[in-house]
């Protein structure tokens, strides 16, 4: 911890309820946690004599400052918290890595002819939320099963019954085709009704309803729909066979272990409903080290529940949880019914526990296993890349930078960075050019290189002052993006060839660095050139070190591509009083508020214009003139 005395500020900490939030000397959120009583909590960490785990007391070396949000009870904290950590993906923290949107499976029941789609965002409305789904192909797996088993719509279009003619689906007897009226709004809900059915994991029902119909269009001696309803209960009931069978009776239950590692966590979750395992998925928790497996799945609970809309009536895990009694209440009142979390000790749920535990312990195994050869490939790239550019230190941290504009407008540059071979996105930077007119790429690198790498020398000159004045130095975090200008790359990457490599080691010599290597991409021949080399380096084809600075040339290109784009399409609805100088967002709200549009502020007089407060006579006359 740093030398600083909190004691007076937290004497005034109140004793309610409420979240806290340590930060470091930069200001970036550390960790978040909880507390009954704000006070003695947040006290417990900056007390002389206390004895913290290995994981708080290295966090309390780089702690800074504090602050605190009160609430009105311990269940708004907990939620407070979840969000916090979401925000703020505090390192500290134990969290559910990129959990920012995790997919759901939605059915808007409000719509006539409702569809089945994949969301990322939970509303408070109507429709059935399905998940939280770990990945996207999670999602599309199941999906792509529900699709085989119900004839439900899966095209976007405006549902009229007077479609000439239906699309394939209806041949092949995926959909029921209500875009041409062979079905009207009540039949197709049936067919929404044993989707949604199934996916709360009643089979039974769903089977007893299609065997009904199946009996009925034979009955009628519509042999050609019951042979298809024959062909959809066959494979429905082959799924559910494939349903482990539990002696559960028909409870719903989410069962939940998992398996530490060094840094991160697996945890994995099998879905019982009906007595019965519909499915399985698998979540990464990040942030664990040194954490207690307990500490992992209170973690973990608090952040899945508050993610799902859905909190089944009884949840087994593998440890007990810590702050179970907060925990349940805030469960019982999203579920709005009865909830129980405890551990089972015997019996069918205990070994089921275990099952679940082993397929933890298996699927992170596999992980490991396939992020060691990952990494060795990456290691191969670094090592290769090392040798053809003869570099210092293998090119660990990559900072690799793009220009984009259209014939010298809106231009752009972006820096992506890749550290051990992935992309580090919180460290990603945008930079709009602004000194540069017309086309010039060689300019505008020069601009977006000497504004990187000034915030860099100034880093430097900081840490060399306070080393040379005896202060001890603080080693500089990765974090985080908030102080990525301060972190030195181990290779800076050009995209482009010789004129662009010119430009970015001019900018080098005039700020004095010498220490950084520099190279740049040709895309013709996928050349890598370096200072003081006439002759362009070709990796072998098949080389891990080309494939490495292609993806960084690449993303580097997608995100300057993607700003430039941004700023094309705002200036292209850019309004004519943006056009009038003195004329900024403060007062051109005020003149929108007051005539209701461009059009009005056209037509007004100029005495009408100046009237507008923060106007004057002589800017009334300037609008006039441009609008």
């Amino acid at each position: 911890m740093l030398h600083i005395d909190f004691s007076e500020r937290l004497k005034a900490t109140p004793t309610k309820p409420g979240v806290y939030l340590m930060r470091d000397e930069i200001g970036a959120v550390l960790y978040v946690g909880k507390a009954a009583g704000l006070r003695s909590r947040v006290s417990s960490y900056f007390a002389p004599s206390a004895s913290h785990p290995r994981k708080i007391a290295n966090m309390m070396k780089r702690v800074a400052d504090f602050e605190y949000i009160v609430t009105e009870s311990e269940q708004e904290a907990l939620i407070l918290e979840c969000n916090l950590i979401k925000e703020h993906q505090p390192p500290y923290n134990a969290r559910l890595k990129d959990d920012k949107s995790y997919p759901f499976i939605k059915i808007d029941v409000s719509e006539d002819f409702p569809q089945v789609y994949i969301t990322r965002r939970v509303n408070k409305d109507d429709s059935k939320y399905f998940g939280p789904f770990a990945s996207a192909g999670s999602v599309r797996r199941t999906l792509g099963l529900l699709k085989k088993l119900f004839p439900y719509r899966s095209c976007t279009k405006t549902i009229t019954g007077t479609d000439a003619r239906p699309c394939l689906d209806y041949h092949i007897h995926r959909c029921v085709g209500p875009c041409i009226g062979a079905v009207d709004k009540q039949e197709y809900s049936e067919v929404i009704d044993q989707v949604i059915l199934f996916l709360e994991g009643k089979t039974n029902k769903v089977v007893g309803s299609i065997k009904q119909r199946m009996l009925a269009a034979a009955e009628s001696l519509e042999f050609e729909k019951a042979a298809v309803l024959r062909d959809q209960l066959t494979a429905i009931e082959k799924v559910h066979e494939g349903q482990k069978v539990l002696h559960l009776t028909s409870e719903n239950a989410d069962v939940i272990a998992t398996a530490p590692g060094t840094r991160e966590a697996w945890v994995e979750v099998f879905f019982i409903r009906q007595g019965k395992l519909i499915g399985r998925d698998n979540f990464l928790m990040a942030g664990t080290q040194d954490d207690e497996p307990n500490k992992i799945l209170t973690a973990f609970v608090k952040q899945f529940y508050d993610a799902t809309p859905y909190v089944p009536p009884r949840i087994l895990v593998q440890y007990p949880l810590e702050e179970t009694d907060g925990i349940v209440k805030w469960l019982r009142e999203k579920r709005q019914g009865s909830v129980r979390v405890h551990v089972p000790q015997r019996g069918e749920k205990r070994r089921l526990v275990q099952m679940v535990a082993e397929n933890a312990e298996q699927g992170f195994e596999q992980l490991r296993v396939k992020q060691m050869s990952d990494t060795a490939a990456m290691d191969a790239a670094m090592s290769e890349l090392q040798e053809a550019l003869s570099l210092p230190n293998p090119p660990r941290r990559i900072e690799c930078y793009d220009i984009s504009n259209i014939q010298g407008t809106n231009a752009v540059g972006s820096m992506v960075v890749f550290e051990d071979g992935k992309p580090k996105k919180a460290h990603y930077r945008r930079f709009q050019i602004k000194s540069v007119k017309g086309v010039d790429d060689y300019s505008m690198m020069r601009e977006m290189l000497t504004r990187r790498f000034k915030r860099l020398s100034k880093s430097r000159r900081s840490r060399n002052s306070d080393e040379t004045q005896g202060t001890p130095l603080q080693p500089i975090s990765k974090a985080n993006g908030g102080n990525a200008w301060g972190i030195e790359p181990d290779l800076v990457l050009i995209d482009g060839g010789k004129g662009h490599l010119g430009a970015a080691l001019q900018v080098f010599l005039e700020l004095g660095i010498n220490d950084i290597p520099l190279a740049s991409l040709a895309k013709e021949n996928e050349e890598l050139f370096i200072p003081m080399m006439s002759e362009g380096i070709m990796l072998p084809r098949n080389s891990q070190g080309l494939y490495l600075v292609q993806r960084a040339r690449d993303e580097a290109h997608r995100f300057a591509i993607t700003f430039h784009r941004e700023r094309r399409s705002k200036r292209s609805v850019q309004s004519a009083l943006d056009l009038v100088p003195g004329i900024g967002p403060k007062r051109k709200r005020m003149l929108i508020r007051r005539f209701g549009s461009v059009k009005g502020v056209s037509n007004a007089s100029v005495e009408e214009i100046a009237s507008v407060p923060g106007m004057t006579l002589t800017l009334a006359r300037s609008i006039k003139n441009y609008v």
